[in-house]
């Protein structure tokens, strides 16, 4: 990476350009320069008393002083994407949360407070997109008060990595004592290859993806059965907030393996919903001793196929940061990295 104009190293950066996306050189210890140093690629998020923050592409704030810095510019506010369905990253953020629709909610001015009985913290948290109309710390209490009246902490979730995102919300809250708890990534894909990889044996043989996908044995349904829900691991009870949820969204499908013997839970379930150009696949499961049979892949292939009969030409999902196994199947189907989003929780002995 270039630092330098006629061969020296510049710093080209000042407190005037917080909130813009840069790349800095630093030395990691004492010593002369040249020696050891450490670069660091994100928006900088504040620059107060000698102090940077420069908040990473993955949510990660990173504190430089400032008598270490060799060199400094500002770079382009995203890197290009040359894959995937264009979006902005509010606009998926937007669409993710139809599809995942709290029990109940409220607004703080452009902000949304959601409650669902505590099932998930997606449908449990604050989707702060916009103003709130308040001041960062009066309307944060509102936000921690509002989540105590219902006994449960606080959580805001947080979209960094793409143009124009959340990295000074991020580091702001962690100035304030939040904790990032957990990472997941927003990945995107064309919607038409998915519902190809579903035409039988052979199908879905990129890196990564399940041996022999063969879409005609899901079964598709507009509603929740017993033994949808008993494959479903995050649900040990059909609790009315757990139904609400899944059964919420613009035009909800979900998907059925059947297991090989009458009686018992499915091989292999999905869920999508349909929001316009928009297919979110969300609770793609497979019993254990199923995996790496193509069950996956058929369930998203069946899935998708319905959604383009509905119009739709984009696929999103959310998976965690550290699944690496997801990630492994869903690259091999063609997607793609968007932006990362966090929950942070509020401090300890707030809002309970």
């Amino acid at each position: 990476m270039d630092f330098t104009t006629g061969g020296r190293f510049e710093v080209r950066i000042t407190s005037a350009d917080v909130g813009k996306r840069v790349s800095v050189r630093r030395l990691t210890e004492a010593g002369a320069p040249g020696e050891k140093f450490t670069d660091t690629v994100g928006v900088l998020t504040s620059w107060d008393s000698g102090v940077l923050c420069i908040t990473r592409r993955d949510g990660a704030t990173v504190r430089i002083v400032e008598s270490s810095l060799v060199a400094g510019k500002v770079i382009p506010a995203a890197p290009v994407r040359r894959r995937g369905p264009a979006a902005s990253w509010d606009e998926l953020d937007r669409v993710a949360a139809r599809a995942w629709p709290p029990v109940e909610s409220e607004r703080l001015g452009d902000w949304e407070l959601r409650w669902a009985g505590g099932f998930t913290r997606r449908a449990n948290s604050v989707l702060p997109i916009g103003d709130p109309g308040l001041p960062l710390d009066e309307a944060l209490e509102r936000v921690t008060a509002w989540y105590g009246e219902r006994g449960r902490p606080a959580y805001m979730q947080v979209s960094t990595g793409a143009e124009g995102s959340q990295e000074r919300l991020a580091a702001e809250l962690g100035e304030r004592g939040w904790t990032r708890e957990v990472s997941a990534l927003i990945r995107v894909a064309a919607l038409a290859p998915i519902a190809d990889a579903g035409a039988g044996a052979g199908a879905g043989s990129g890196a990564g993806a399940d041996a022999a996908a063969d879409a005609s044995r899901v079964v598709l349904s507009r509603g929740i059965d017993e033994a949808w829900l008993a494959r479903y691991q995050r649900s040990v009870e059909p609790a009315p907030e757990v139904l609400k949820v899944l059964g919420g969204g613009p035009s909800v499908w979900f998907a059925t393996v059947p297991g090989d013997a009458e009686g018992t839970p499915p091989d292999a379930i999905g869920r999508c919903v349909v929001d316009g150009r928009w297919a979110g696949f969300t609770a793609i499961e497979v019993v254990p001793e199923r995996r790496r049979q193509g069950l996956a892949t058929a369930v998203m292939a069946a899935l998708a196929r319905r959604a383009l009969d509905e119009g739709a030409s984009a696929a999103y999902l959310q998976v965690e940061s550290d699944n690496g196994g997801a990630g492994a199947l869903y690259d091999g189907m063609g997607f793609t990295t968007h932006h990362l989003y966090h929950h942070f929780r509020a401090p300890k002995g707030e809002g309970r």
